[in-house]
Parts: structure tokens; sequence; C-alpha cells
């Protein structure tokens, strides 16, 4: 339709962590109606994407078709001018080899507005996570960074070369190379044979910022023969040529964080993963997120007559960390607030659904101090609960231990049901293949619920991965069905980097998964 007004937003992505975008990255895919994307882009970014957004990824190499720049071009002025809002989402910064003045220039002629949004370049990137500093005060003043690619110009056919290799070897400084792979023994020897030392130390830097980055030190001439395709050291990989790349013994600190290079999976709904996935990637673990169950907290279509009888209730006891959650959604939503507890005593199942509890600004009155579950709080309530109204909050599935055995004490037991799990049955086919080859180190397992879904998804490969149990009633459910839990977690704190540097260890070097994102 003639007059519609649509925008492109060149959008920088980063080196591959996708906590480097920036925060105006953040609110332009926050905005847009499609988003166009390169395939070294991590895909994590899309989930920053309105859910109405149309997502296209562009092309990656190795797996599927690589658009053409024409076609590419196309498709943004075709999706402006119908009055979408365009986000061209680039790897790295659009500023950089990145062919952003032919996007642009074609931009202008069709009269699209845009804005360019920059993103962290992947030789700033690698100075950073590779303890390199690009430049120094004595050893390289300057920086270059270099295309390894040639490119055709002005619509020619032929690549025409474009480097003044003599200045280069001369260069005062660092030099770093892009999309210098395939070509590595013709930039190395022409550099070395411009002047460049055979012998200047040298960096091979690959997946920049994500887990499963490497960094191999050579000299000039050992860069052939490190990038050969027997080596494996495949692409993205950035090369940085100077001095400066012996600092990174010292500077290093990516690489060594406790837990740098082990993957882990999580299984739990992605909203719960979260916290954990964010302590493990600090302590520098791969994390994978294969939720096992989809968790829905009830709506008002229920039967919560329990909401009203809150304040006749001795004991309110919650089976879960969700049930806390759902509880209290539950409660805001009806129109009540905190204050229909009243004098009800609380109680926990284990030490997280506690500290779930103390995110409401509440006290918890009972719950074991480990990994008893409920057979650890009902053995503690037992004494306390004869002739007492018991509410018990918990999901539509799990074990009914406490409404069974509390009335056998003199409790009155309600049950509040205030969440359903939905069991997940397929898993994502990348991870299933990482599990075939024994590529994950730790899968978690944090309900029997989650359990079986995960033999369902999964199969004999879970007896490739080192399975972590989150009560001694998960790891029975585990055993039964012929699976060796590797470690009992005893309902830990997630959120706790010392609690899971005691579970889990590094992996050692040769078990570290060779993968792309």
């Amino acid at each position: 339709m003639p007059g519609l007004a649509g925008k492109v937003y060149l959008i920088g992505a980063g080196p591959g962590d996708p906590k480097l975008l920036t925060l105006r990255g953040l609110e332009c895919l926050q905005e847009v109606d499609v988003i166009l994307y390169d395939g070294l882009v991590n895909p994590r970014l899309l989930v920053h994407a309105k859910p109405a957004c149309q997502t296209i990824c562009v092309g990656k190499h190795g797996q599927t078709r690589v658009w053409t720049q024409g076609e590419i071009d196309d498709e943004m002025v075709r999706f402006a001018k119908l009055g979408k809002v365009v986000g061209r989402l680039k790897g790295g910064d659009p500023a950089v080899f990145a062919r952003t003045a032919e996007e642009l220039d074609r931009l202008i002629r069709e009269g699209i507005p845009f804005e360019v949004v920059p993103g962290i370049t992947a030789a700033l990137a690698a100075s950073s996570y590779a303890g390199i500093p690009i430049t120094h005060r004595d050893w390289a003043s300057a920086a270059a960074v270099v295309t390894a690619q040639s490119q055709a110009i002005d619509g020619g056919v032929e690549a025409e070369e474009g480097l003044d290799w003599d200045a280069l070897a001369r260069f005062p400084g660092t030099l770093v190379f892009y999309m210098g792979v395939t070509t590595a023994s013709q930039w190395s020897a022409r550099l070395i044979a411009a002047g460049k030392s055979a012998q200047t130390p040298t960096a091979l830097i690959r997946n920049c910022s994500l887990p499963n980055q490497q960094v191999l030190h050579c000299t000039l001439s050992e860069v052939a023969d490190r990038l050969t395709p027997a080596s494996q050291f495949r692409p993205p990989v950035i090369t940085i040529v100077g001095n400066v790349t012996t600092l990174a013994t010292g500077f290093d600190w990516f690489s060594s964080r406790p837990l740098f290079g082990t993957s882990i999976l999580l299984t739990r709904p992605v909203q719960q993963a979260d916290p954990w996935r964010r302590v493990l990637e600090e302590l520098g673990a791969e994390v994978l997120v294969q939720p096992a169950i989809a968790v829905e907290t009830f709506d008002g279509s229920l039967s919560c007559g329990f909401l009203s009888r809150l304040k006749e209730q001795d004991w309110i006891v919650f089976s879960s960390r969700q049930g806390v959650k759902s509880f209290f959604e539950l409660l805001w939503n009806s129109g009540k607030d905190l204050r229909e507890i009243g004098n009800a005593r609380l109680a926990a199942v284990g030490p997280s659904t506690t500290a779930a509890i103390r995110g409401y600004q509440l006290r918890c009155d009972c719950f074991p101090e480990s990994d008893h579950g409920a057979e650890g709080l009902l053995a503690m309530l037992r004494s306390q609960v004869a002739e007492k109204k018991c509410l018990i909050v918990r999901g539509d599935q799990g074990k009914d231990l406490l409404e069974k055995e509390l009335p056998h004490s003199g409790a009155e037991v309600e049950v509040a049901i205030v969440y359903r799990n939905t069991p997940i049955d397929r898993a994502d086919p990348t991870l299933l293949d990482r599990m075939e080859r024994g590529q994950i180190a730790y899968t978690t397992v944090t309900s029997e619920t989650i359990a079986q879904s995960l033999i369902t998804m999964f199969g004999d490969r879970l007896h490739k991965t080192r399975l972590l149990s989150l009560s001694s009633a998960i790891t029975l459910a585990l055993e039964k069905r012929g699976f060796q839990v590797y470690r009992q977690m005893n309902d830990i704190d997630g959120e706790s980097k010392e609690a899971w540097l005691q579970i889990v260890s590094p992996v050692a070097e040769g078990d570290r998964a060779e993968y792309f994102v």
C-alpha cells in the first residue's frame, strides 16, 4: 500500500554472547515487526522480539543456503515498503566488514529511513575475552583491523588485491585479521614476504565470548598449519598478530572461571531456569535449556474457594517454588493480598521453596534444613498439626505424601492445586545429537514429573550425561527406571555460586564439546 512509512534498523548483535547487545539494540529488537538476521547471530537474541515479530535467518554456512547481498537488500526494501519496521541484525558491529554501506546505499535510493545501531565488534571482544589488549603503551600504540578475504570491487567478478602488504608489515602496532581461516596460508605468507617477522607472536580466537571459546597461541609462520581443515579450528576465528598476544596468560579472566567449558542442561521451565542460568554462566559454564515440562498457573476459571478460607488455616504448606509463585499470583489476581493469610504458619519442603517464600517478605516457620523433601517436613509437622487446619499448596501432579499422612496426626487437610504441569515429549534435535555424542556434561532433574518427561525425550541417551537429582525421591524414580544419578543436589540454593561449585566439577579438557552456536 503506498504511503505506508516503514523503517530499517541495522543493529549490531555483538560477537556472540547475547548479553553484549547494547541497550539501544535491545530497544530496537523489541520494536521491530521483522528481523533479518545473519547466521552468526546468537539466536537467543530473538527472545527480545515481540510475539508477532517475523524472524528470518539469511543463511548459516554449512547448514542453510546463504542469501546473496542483493536478496537481503530486496527483502529489507520489500518489508519496509509494506510499512513494516525491519531489524537487520548483524554479527559484531554493522560498520566493520558487514557490507552495511551496500545496504545503506540501497535504502537511500529507495527513500527508506534507517538507523544504524553500533555493536561490539569481534576485534574488541577478542581483546577483552582472550586477555589480549590490542593496544599497549609500550608495544602497540595503534591497531589495524584487516579483512583476509578479497572481494570484487565496483561490480567486477574477479577479486582485486586491496591491501598494501608492505605497509601492513611495517605497521607499528597490532594487526587483527577477520575471515582469515580459508586464506590463512596466503595472507600469512604475504605478510612474512613483506618483511613481518615469521616469529611474531600470534593468537587465534575461535567463538569469541561464547562458552566454547578457544584460544591458540603460535607464531605467524605457524598460522597456516593451525588453521587447516584437519585442525578442526574452524570459523568463526579472529587472528591477532603482535607482541600483545603474549599478555594473555596473565590477563585471561574468561577461561579461568571455575566451570569454563562445562556444559550443563537445565530442564526446568524457562522462567524457573533463568536464575540458575545466570549463576552458572557467571561461573563459566555453557548453559543449555530444554524444558521438560510447561507450567501454567490456573486461572480464575478453576474453583479457588480455598482463597476465601485462608484466614481459617493454621498452616499453609508449600510443596515447591512454583507452588509459592502460583499461590501468590492467584491471591493477587483475586483482588486480595498478603493480609489474607492472617495468622497462618508457613511450611515448605526445603530451602529453595523457603527462599521463594522469603521473596514475598514472609518468614517460613517450618522447613527441613537439608534434603528430606516431603518426608522430612512430615516428620517435623507430625507433632504440630493435631486438630489444626492445614492447606497443602501444590501442582496437579506430584507426590501426595503430606495430604495422605498428615490426617493420621490429627490434621484437617485441604489441598489447593494452583498450577498445571504439562510434560514436553520432544527435545531440540541439536540437544538430542549432543546428548547422543556425550557432549552434555550434566543434566539437572528437579522433579519426578521432569524425570519421566526426560526419559521420554532422551531415552537411553541419558546414560551419556551426569544426572543431577534435586531430592532422594527423584533419585529413586530415576533408579527405578535404570538410570544412575551422578550426584544428589539436596534441594540446593540454585542461586548460590558456592552451592553449585560443591555439586559440579569442571570437565576434563578432552570432554569439551566442539559445536557452533
